[in-house]
């Protein structure tokens, strides 16, 4: 099945939802899905942000300006996760209770607002890693539209160029929590630390990056082909972190994979 195929069956289960509540994060994929069920459903279609110390304020600055270019209405609803005792002890199915309060966060407002669905943008490429939170989504009635048209993360972003929009070729993101082993409290001064370290990352040109948190050590991914830049920069990096309150730093000379603190040795 080609692309224009599987985008056209997206229009069509979108259309067939009648209206919808889109959780929407400013990434690829959660972007792309508002664009076209705001084209398809119009003043039927909503999105919602829910803002939460797990969430960088990059990536919240990024949504709202996202929206505001595609002419999306946007709501950023506070979402005070770390008040949780199974998100904040961070055992191993985190994101599953994450995902499951999220949700009943947002059918809740979809109830309020008489939209019919909650809609997420997870995709086809999603299925193939660990991913709690799917789980707990579908036994929430959160419907997955990319899922069903058969989009990938390569799908998606080919569709966003085409269609000409800036976001196509954004790096992917995840919650700051992630960086952290499970196990391992998670606060909002190491959620803190880590944001402006990966911050500092991105300002010096890095693209894709990930500080996973191992107690007093900082471990940085980067795209192998960025390995040799960050040696480069490293004596800045140091101080840098040094800043913030990291004793130690480490390159991960494996670089940057989806999902490492998953990894079993």
């Amino acid at each position: 099945m080609d692309l224009g195929t599987r985008e056209q069956q997206l229009r069509e289960r979108i259309a067939g939802r009648g209206s919808l509540l889109i959780a929407f994060s400013g990434g690829v994929d959660s972007s792309l899905l508002a664009a076209v069920a705001r084209e398809v459903l119009g003043d039927r279609c909503r999105a919602v942000l829910l803002e939460s110390p797990v969430v960088p304020r990059a990536a919240i600055r990024e949504a709202r300006e996202t929206a505001d270019h595609l002419g999306i209405p946007l709501e950023v609803i506070p979402f005070p996760l770390l008040e949780e005792e199974t998100i904040s002890g961070n055992p191993p199915d985190r994101c599953f209770h994450c995902k499951r309060l999220s949700a009943r966060l947002l059918k809740e407002r979809a109830r309020e607002l008489g939209l019919a669905f909650v809609a997420d943008g997870t995709c086809a490429s999603d299925l193939g890693e660990h991913r709690p939170g799917i789980r707990a989504g579908r036994e929430e009635g959160i419907v997955h539209p990319l899922i069903e048209a058969g989009l990938t993360k390569e799908d998606i972003r080919s569709i966003a160029m085409r269609r000409g929009y800036g976001f196509w070729n954004r790096p992917s993101a995840a919650c700051l929590a992630s960086r952290i082993p499970y196990g391992e409290e998670i606060t909002a001064e190491k959620l803190r630390m880590i944001e402006e370290a990966e911050a500092g990352l991105r300002d010096l040109g890095f693209g894709q990056v990930r500080v996973r948190l191992h107690g007093p050590v900082a471990r940085i991914e980067v795209m192998p082909e960025e390995m040799e830049k960050l040696w480069k920069e490293r004596e800045r990096i140091l101080r840098s972190f040094r800043a913030i309150g990291f004793p130690y730093v480490t390159i991960d000379i494996e670089g940057y994979r989806s999902g490492s603190m998953d990894e079993v040795p």
